[in-house]
């Protein structure tokens, strides 16, 4: 099977000056003169008209369970189908994708894999949804958005795991084919965003709220970082935030930060910490907090908030949903905030 990609030019930009393109894809709003790129490293003004240049170019390829991404609420115990591409608009010390994420660090090779192609491999190999991953996949967004709308016509469910600093105006564009927006809020701290990922905290939580706004399912992940990020009281304050705008059904994961790139010299979380930020969220109203990156927690399952009977177990990274009547805790009926 021939996997044409087809010839494709830039969504979310307009010409602000003479040959300078402004991008209006994420929260930088790059102004990008002639022959230079965005911050992403992968939109290029050739001769004032703005190219995504990773369109179809694929770094990392798997059949992932969706509760890898991680997402617990949202088709639990299925495969997901995930594509990474190169390049990011943050430019986080601790990244554990830094090999693809920073182009600058990118020594590998990609592989072409069209929109259909994709979709293709996905219904092939018994997968539900489409993720896009591993990278940031805002800057992928035509890619996407065509993926996206090929999916759908498939019955597949689609999924961004995004730092969340995409602009409104990209968000709604895409929202039409794009169900789950998987967020990490890094920290409730603007301070934090400047210093760890060259970014603002303003920005993703605004655009998480307009996700939610456009339907689609939200769970948000914070990677906490001893001494960085893990203060009670920042803690709470990101839950209270989540109660207030996106509500205490929202799955909130707390995990474990491991050294890596830049920060290599920082210690790992413990799983104390993140039991605690949990307990926390208990305690603040949050239905379903989660804990990650580490090994076996209380804070792993998924139980009814009215009867505590257990409604997905999890082993590893796969989901197994015995306790759920479709999207209703089969023990006593309630209610359960998930997507089957």
């Amino acid at each position: 099977m021939m996997n044409m990609i087809p010839e494709r030019k830039a969504d979310m930009w307009h010409a602000c000056d003479e040959n300078i393109a402004c991008c209006d894809l994420c929260s930088h709003r790059c102004r990008i003169h002639d022959g230079n790129r965005g911050i992403c490293g992968v939109r290029e003004n050739i001769a004032g008209t703005l190219h995504p240049l990773t369109y179809g170019k694929v770094s990392a390829e798997a059949v992932d369970p969706i509760e890898k991404k991680p997402l617990n609420h949202f088709l639990p115990g299925t495969l997901s189908y995930s594509l990474g591409g190169i390049g990011c608009n943050f430019k986080c010390k601790h990244c554990q994708n830094w090999g693809i994420s920073q182009i600058s660090e990118f020594n590998g090779r990609l592989q072409t894999i069209s929109p259909a192609e994709g979709v293709r491999r996905a219904m092939q190999a018994g997968c539900k949804s489409i993720a896009w991953t591993y990278n940031e996949p805002t800057i992928w967004h035509e890619y996407t958005k065509d993926m996206g709308r090929l999916a759908h016509d498939q019955g597949l469910q689609t999924i961004y795991v995004t730092n969340g600093y995409i602009t409104e105006e990209a968000l709604r564009d895409i929202a039409p084919v794009l169900d789950a927006f998987r967020v990490d809020i890094k920290a409730f701290s603007d301070t934090f965003y400047r210093k760890v990922c060259s970014a603002r905290l303003a920005p993703v939580l605004e655009s998480t709220v307009v996700a939610k706004e456009c339907g689609m399912h939200i769970e948000t992940v914070t990677l906490l970082i001893p001494g960085m990020n893990d203060s009670p009281d920042e803690i709470k304050s990101l839950i209270r935030w989540v109660v207030e705008h996106l509500g205490t059904e929202t799955p909130m994961h707390f995990t474990a930060f491991h050294p890596q790139y830049h920060m290599n010299n920082t210690a790992q979380t413990s799983a104390t910490i993140l039991e605690r930020a949990c307990a926390i969220a208990k305690e603040e109203g949050i239905l379903y907090p989660y804990t990650g990156n580490v090994g076996h927690s209380d804070y792993q399952n998924t139980y009814c908030p009215s009867c505590g009977a257990l409604l997905v177990e999890r082993r590893g990274m796969m989901g197994i949903p015995s306790g759920l009547d479709g999207t209703t805790c089969r023990a006593c009926g309630e209610k359960i905030s998930v997507v089957v």
